[in-house]
């Protein structure tokens, strides 16, 4: 059982996906996981930092509530539910924050008193609902709300993480009982084509607040851009998101650990999981750094032209076909991924391991996508 400085005892966080997937220890489901130990113990790791007493800049009050509203938007009923619980669990006043929530549900961020805790709710629903737009006025506002670069950066990783998350829990949930769906996989999706330019070009990154100095880099956050990237010393990204080091940590090894992984599913085929992911989101930059690996890896590129063109349709032979339309329904409508999600896999051949490496791979991509969209933009050649 966690504890905090508070007298009142917390939910237990051992294991917080399987906990909210409602796995048994000793399952074939909890199997999958254990057989891709390394993501499980980084995704656990994420959590436990994102959620510690050591990061920088916002309370544990706000990251419980941007995260219970992350988890109320997608939706996630087990999540929200899950942070719900811990906000009220670990509060003075469960009374009022209770309040508070159910204001939230009934009229928005602007239903908080309080103005920075709405500023960072309204920054949660853009992330979650429609990062592609999110801009530098975005982050203005957080600024102007009294957010530092580190607290913007705790809370964009914050929400990335939660997208990630769901999703696991979502295609967990689907393999241990397939009966379960929540959602409505027919509702529209907004397509981001008109608005941006997909490309298998190589393009640069540039962040939208300050980065890490490497002459004023701790040694601590050295240590984890050397371990993040081979290139992290000289990419704006790693250089903003090292402003949280240790939360990079654990998002860096989770990462490397499911787009790496040996076995399993095809390194190319996540590769093309992560481009159509990318491509739904509205993500320019991952969508090019993620093609150019499909494209090195299985050596052609006629399918990722018809992801740029249009995913919905995207596919050469149908295990791609469904590949392409299981990552836009994880994507878009995880609250719907059930067993007939499942069994359009199986059916082209895919085994419960590769339709775990898959899952992971989707969801992963929705949480680089957010932090790319919601701290920075794309650097095309001149």
């Amino acid at each position: 059982m966690s504890t905090t400085s508070r007298s009142t005892p917390v939910i237990d966080t051992a294991d917080v996906v399987s906990q909210l997937s409602g796995l048994a220890a000793d399952g074939d489901v909890a199997a999958l996981r254990a057989a891709r130990a390394e993501a499980t113990r980084y995704t656990q790791g994420s959590y436990d930092a994102l959620f510690s007493p050591d990061v920088v800049g916002l309370t544990l009050d706000e990251r419980l509530y941007a995260a219970w509203y992350a988890a109320w938007l997608t939706p996630s009923v087990d999540a929200a539910r899950f942070y719900r619980e811990r906000l009220l669990t670990e509060s003075h006043d469960r009374a009022t924050h209770a309040a508070a929530l159910d204001r939230i549900v009934a009229s928005g961020p602007a239903a908080v008193d309080d103005t920075r805790l709405a500023a960072i709710l309204a920054h949660t629903h853009l992330l979650i609902t429609r990062a592609a737009i999110a801009g530098p006025k975005e982050l203005s506002t957080l600024q102007a709300a009294g957010l530092t670069t580190p607290a913007i950066v705790a809370l964009s990783q914050l929400m990335a993480f939660v997208s990630y998350q769901v999703r696991l829990v979502a295609t967990l949930r689907a393999m241990n009982d397939p009966k379960l769906s929540d959602g409505n996989a027919g509702a529209p999706r907004e397509d981001v084509s008109s608005a941006h330019a997909f490309t298998a070009d190589t393009l640069g990154w540039k962040a939208w607040l300050n980065t890490v100095s490497l002459d004023q880099a701790t040694p601590e956050q050295l240590a984890v851009l050397e371990a993040s990237h081979p290139k992290a010393k000289t990419s704006d990204y790693y250089l903003l998101l090292v402003h949280q080091p240790e939360i990079l940590r654990e998002r860096s090894g989770a990462f490397n650990s499911i787009m790496y992984a040996p076995g399993g599913l095809s390194r190319a085929e996540r590769e093309l999981a992560s481009t159509v992911v990318s491509r739904v989101n509205g993500c320019v930059y991952c969508a090019s750094v993620h093609a150019q690996r499909f494209i090195q890896l299985a050596r052609r590129d006629d399918v990722i032209g018809q992801v740029f063109a249009n995913p919905d349709t995207a596919g050469t032979t149908e295990r791609e076909r469904a590949i392409v339309r299981y990552s836009i329904e994880l994507t878009v409508h995880p609250d719907a991924t059930d067993n007939a999600s499942l069994e359009a896999l199986r059916a082209v051949g895919l085994s419960s391991a590769d339709i775990w490496d898959l899952s992971q791979a989707v969801a992963i991509f929705a949480w680089a996508n957010r932090l790319m969209l919601s701290s920075g933009e794309p650097v095309f050649p001149q």
